[in-house]
């Protein structure tokens, strides 16, 4: 007499342990990185990548800005020793422009008032760098990309001092001192207003930094919503599929044991 069966439970047991077994290793995967994956949810995970590429981008874009706020800063040292040596400069002017002055005095003073106009020269033209960029000569001057989309951007353009001792003449002579006293006048005021320009510049630049930052927090933080794991949930559900692939296991061992005891029982 033949005799024939299908174990329809074991093979239940093994579709079921093998769904929870795949299920497991994903959980498991989630867990152990903390991210999800295209696999688990491919448009959160387009959403996080182009987060994550503005957040790169606008931490790159802050960099340039807090460079920029360097340079300008920089600047700003500098034209505080141009108004510095002016102030001196105008008062040897003073000086000079004195009756009791003898010819001798006056080539004295005048020794120092050329060295000093030297000094604003040189610093002009090529003392006052950044980076090698010239400050206060015009080379510093364009536009500076401040965020992660095309055309956000900021001029960053300083005032050339370059021909600021033109008309500084000397302090030779009482009538050549007295015309120097006003054209260190215009000088001094020319700094001025390239100082009240690079404020302004530097203010935007701090006020466009503090933006990018928050806005790269902010960004961040979405980013991490949408493709963190939630760990809580997701330690539940692993701890889940552990116990339905142990029972499993189990019931597909037990199923076996049950499908090999019936030969015997038969041949009993």
């Amino acid at each position: 007499m033949s005799i024939r069966i299908d174990s329809i439970a074991s093979y239940n047991a093994f579709t079921n342990l093998s769904a929870s077994s795949t299920s497991l290793t994903d959980s498991m995967r989630r867990v152990a990185t903390g991210i999800k994956m295209s696999q688990d949810d491919g448009a959160a995970v387009g959403i996080s990548e182009y987060m994550r590429a503005q957040a790169k981008s606008t931490a790159m874009a802050r960099n340039n800005v807090e460079n920029a706020i360097s340079a300008v800063q920089t600047a700003d040292g500098w034209m505080q020793k141009v108004n510095d040596i002016l102030g001196r400069m105008s008062e040897l002017a003073i000086e000079s422009n004195d009756i009791t002055k003898s010819s001798t005095d006056r080539t004295n003073i005048q020794q120092e008032y050329s060295q000093l106009k030297s000094e604003i020269n040189r610093i002009a033209s090529s003392g006052a760098k950044f980076n090698g960029v010239g400050l206060l000569n015009g080379s510093l001057s364009g536009s500076t990309q401040v965020g992660a989309d095309s055309g956000q951007t900021i001029s960053v353009s300083l005032t050339s001092l370059t021909s600021l001792t033109a008309n500084l003449g000397s302090v030779s002579t009482a009538a050549a001192a007295a015309s120097a006293i006003t054209n260190l006048k215009t000088a001094i005021t020319t700094v001025n207003q390239a100082r009240a320009k690079a404020g302004g510049i530097q203010q935007r630049l701090s006020n466009t930094q503090g933006g990018l930052l928050t806005y790269e927090d902010n960004l961040r933080a979405a980013e991490a919503k949408v493709r963190d794991v939630n760990m809580a949930r997701e330690v539940t559900v692993m701890m889940k599929f552990q116990v339905l692939t142990q029972v499993g296991t189990a019931m597909l061992a037990q199923s076996n044991a049950s499908f090999q005891s019936l030969p015997q029982l038969v041949g009993d």
